[in-house]
């Protein structure tokens, strides 16, 4: 069965960093595409980042690149997202889910696993 964990989401600063972590288990992680995905209370879904594992490509939306960086360990099986210059527009549960397909961008509903989610709270 597929298992994916998310943690180190919290409350920060505008500024301010953190980075997210996401345990996979229970697939064969290097030709796993992993994506991290966030959706704000009232909004739609956003696919921000996506690492195709099998080539080591990676995808980042518009609204984080630049500021986002998203990183894989074959070794640990985890993919790790490192957010720095953190807006309050950031604020959102991020999820991180093993996809069929990469994709960013609002209305991302691509098939996949998910993980339950981790909140990230950006202060003005």
């Amino acid at each position: 069965e597929v298992h994916l964990v998310e943690s180190g989401g919290g409350l920060v600063q505008a500024g301010g960093s953190l980075r997210l972590s996401c345990a996979a288990s229970g697939l064969t992680f290097d030709d796993a595409n992993i994506g991290w995905f966030r959706q704000a209370p009232g909004k739609e879904r956003e696919g921000i980042s996506c690492i195709r594992n099998s080539d080591g490509s990676i995808f980042y939306g518009d609204s984080v690149e630049g500021r986002f960086t998203m990183s894989s360990d074959h070794a640990k099986n985890t993919v790790e997202l490192q957010m720095n210059s953190l807006k309050p527009e950031d604020t959102a549960v991020y999820y991180c889910a093993a996809v069929n397909f990469c994709c960013t961008g609002y209305g991302c509903y691509v098939p996949g696993h998910w993980g339950q989610g981790t909140q990230v709270t950006v202060s003005s």
